[in-house]
């Protein structure tokens, strides 16, 4: 199925027509991107799009999936980068969707958030992992309940999105993009993940069990484009002594560092395979039937 194309006018803004002219033909002279299963995002109205995250540069390379696949992305931000002067004006100018994560007003955050977002009727990028993944084989690992939450006050459909490829343009937390070759990236939304069992509710062990049940459709979708099985059970930071935010550092041998991951490894005591090998910057893309961009 063709891509729609670019997002109607009534999405765009000035700034984002900028960006756009800015990003796009830098992507496509760095990747080629795969792009499958577009026809789940709504053409119109607002959602929540929750992908899988192991790279700095995912948040380019799926605003620009979402752009390409006919929306125009958005993410929330820190309410005090609103407050800088010029950055806060790009940020307001490109709609971007202010959240309050400390104080006194950070408990109403993501209520606020949902009505700005049904209010506008906006599609936000939320990764619910809430940083780059600390699985040792870059599978999601645990997620954070705020996507689901927002979803469920909003009243909107949550989609599942997951991407792989962005390792060889940029591995985790490299410090320099590696532009040539060029890359081929695919990436694959899913339908959404059906909620209606939590909705009305509030307490912390429904919204994990929604946030589970989440990250499960995140993995399959991961594991599509892989071609392999995922875990059974998502990645726990805190069991494995692992700091949840910041800058980790895995130990032993760090394959991703050299942009390769998702091959052939060994299991550790952990059950899992540290990536050791794997796929070439030139891998073929996702499949029949998406859209090539």
């Amino acid at each position: 199925m063709a891509l729609p194309g670019h997002p109607p006018k009534a999405e765009r803004r000035p700034v984002y027509l900028g960006l756009a002219a800015a990003v796009l033909p830098a992507m496509a002279a760095m990747t080629k991107l795969h792009i499958r299963g577009h026809e789940h995002l709504p053409a119109k109205g607002a959602f929540v799009l929750s992908p899988n995250h192991y790279s700095e540069i995912d948040p380019i390379v799926m605003a620009v999936a979402v752009w390409k696949s006919g929306r125009v992305p958005r993410f929330m931000a820190k309410a005090s980068l609103f407050r800088v002067p010029i950055v806060g004006r790009i940020l307001r100018a490109a709609g971007q969707i202010p959240v309050e994560r400390s104080g006194r007003q950070s408990g109403g955050a993501p209520m606020e958030a949902a009505r700005t977002l049904v209010r506008d009727e906006l599609g936000v990028i939320i990764y619910p992992e809430g940083s780059l993944t600390r699985d040792p084989d870059l599978w999601p690992m645990r997620g954070k309940t705020g996507a689901v939450r927002m979803a469920l006050e909003a009243g909107v459909p949550l989609i599942p999105a997951a991407h792989w490829g962005t390792q060889h343009l940029l591995p985790r937390y490299g410090k320099a993009i590696r532009p040539f070759p060029r890359k081929h990236i695919q990436i694959l939304f899913g339908p959404p993940v059906d909620l209606s069992e939590f909705a009305g509710k509030t307490d912390q062990r429904s919204m994990t069990a929604a946030t589970d049940k989440v990250m499960a459709a995140i993995a399959g979708l991961l594991g599509e484009l892989r071609g392999e099985q995922p875990p059974a059970e998502r990645f726990d930071p805190a069991a494995h002594g692992v700091a949840e935010t910041g800058r980790f550092e895995q130990r032993g041998p760090r394959a991703d560092a050299s942009g390769d991951a998702g091959g052939a490894g060994h299991r550790g005591d952990t059950g899992r395979r540290d990536a050791t090998g794997g796929a070439s910057d030139d891998t073929a893309d996702g499949g029949s039937g998406g859209g090539d961009a």
